[in-house]
């Protein structure tokens, strides 16, 4: 393969995979307090934030990871200031204390922070505005949980940059194809990839065990295990639902993320390693094989945008699916047919905010995977003209971005309305 191609794919997947506490928009809320705080210099006064629609929708229903069941935009800001690491980013509230917490609930309660919603902005933007009796210090974040694209101390911009400048690659998704995706797969240096991959294997194995084994939100996985059995299918589905319910939950452990998201990188590791461990491959065939999923769902994701009404556990479960007819031995074609029978499948499963229910979205998106694999293998797909599926591979899944990040743009507003009590009932 072109060592250019090459390079792309694998600063990807080390842009991409990384490691992050909880669900990643209020962490990013945290990272950008935190931030703002360290730009300031001493502990502010008031705080102030300002964030998109997108963002609500994914803090408000969600347990802020080491609050002790905190919720809300509020508490993710305060912990930042209060005991955040910003030079953790996605990891940003790893050492809160008791104390940090205790102090977050004081502070809330005297109205030390205001939350507001910034229109006609990117789906994912947050500003944090810390003030002082002399000082104020703002940080923006847009378009990536932890790209701070403005940074200003009084009336001094100290940084400013345009978003698309922070990734290198953003001018070269015309080579990403689903072949090229295989092709580099096959051929890449294992060593080029091990520590990202390694830790997606570690960090998502150990989360799905912990939401098994504890109570977190709805126990989606446990349920699916109680009630199906322990067939290699219901695993599959059954520990990535778990690992979501812990992550929703508020448990503690780091996931490592696809896309931006916790629930996305569980979704595109945890049934592939089941399967993997089921079919006794090699080492360097699991690997491979995530390689695989990772690289699919970071494609797909790119039409879509980091945030939309579009539930990101379709574009991963079409990833993970294509994976597994990878560890099955599949072909080209085979490959191609598994994605494009999940997301016809499963191509209209909508986003209202990260909480509990997303276990059960991911368990539904795997088990439509599963099928669409098994479809394929046997030559069975669906075709063109059927829905958004096309001819090829490549314009299918431009459709399916087209209509999460431009179609389902209404359906985004309306739910954010829904959520925001704005809707009669």
């Amino acid at each position: 393969m072109d060592q250019n191609m090459q390079s792309i794919f694998i600063h990807a997947l080390k842009r991409e995979l990384v490691p992050a506490l909880g669900c990643t928009e209020p962490i990013a809320i945290a990272y950008a307090a935190a931030t703002a705080r360290e730009v300031l210099g001493e502990f502010p006064t008031h705080l102030n934030i300002r964030c998109s629609g997108n963002i609500i929708k994914n803090v408000q229903g969600v347990t802020v990871p080491n609050s002790k069941g905190l919720r809300g935009i509020g508490v993710a800001a305060v912990l930042g200031v209060v005991g955040g690491n910003p030079a953790r980013e996605l990891e940003v509230l790893e050492e809160i204390t008791d104390a940090d917490i205790a102090k977050t609930k004081e502070l809330i309660a005297q109205g030390y922070v205001d939350c507001s919603l910034q229109e006609d902005v990117e789906n994912l933007y947050i500003v944090a505005s810390v003030f002082s009796e002399r000082h104020r210090a703002e940080v923006t974040i847009v378009n990536r949980h932890t790209l701070v694209t403005k940074i200003v101390y009084d009336d001094e911009v100290r940084f400013e940059c345009q978003p698309v400048e922070a990734g290198k690659y953003e001018d070269t998704w015309d080579c990403w194809t689903i072949r090229n995706i295989l092709d580099f797969a096959d051929g890449v240096e294992l060593e080029a990839v091990r520590q990202v991959i390694s830790s997606q294997i570690e960090k998502n194995t150990a989360i799905a065990a912990e939401g098994l084994s504890e109570r977190y939100g709805a126990m989606v996985g446990k349920t699916i295990l109680e009630a199906y059995g322990n067939d290699l299918h219901t695993r599959a589905r059954a520990k990535a639902a778990a690992g979501s319910d812990a992550r929703m939950g508020g448990c503690s452990l780091p996931v490592v993320i696809n896309s931006g998201s916790g629930n996305q990188g569980i979704t595109v590791s945890l049934p592939v390693i089941e399967y993997a461990e089921e079919l006794c491959v090699s080492e360097e065939k699991l690997y491979r094989a995530l390689v695989v999923s990772n690289l699919v769902s970071i494609y797909q994701k790119h039409f879509i945008g980091s945030l939309s009404a579009f539930c990101g556990a379709v574009t991963a479960a079409c990833g993970c699916g294509a994976a597994i007819t990878y560890l099955c031995g599949g072909s080209y074609e085979q490959i191609c047919m598994t994605i494009v029978n999940t997301a016809a499948n499963v191509g209209g499963v909508v986003c209202d905010g990260a909480k509990a229910s997303c276990a059960a979205k991911i368990s539904s998106a795997v088990e439509a995977a599963i099928t669409g694999h098994q479809m394929s293998m046997r030559g069975r797909t669906f075709h063109a003209g059927e829905g958004f599926v096309q001819r090829d591979i490549e314009e299918t899944i431009k459709c399916l971005g087209h209509i999460g990040r431009v179609g389902m743009k209404k359906t985004d507003a309306e739910i954010l309305k829904i959520m925001l009590g704005q809707i009669p009932v």
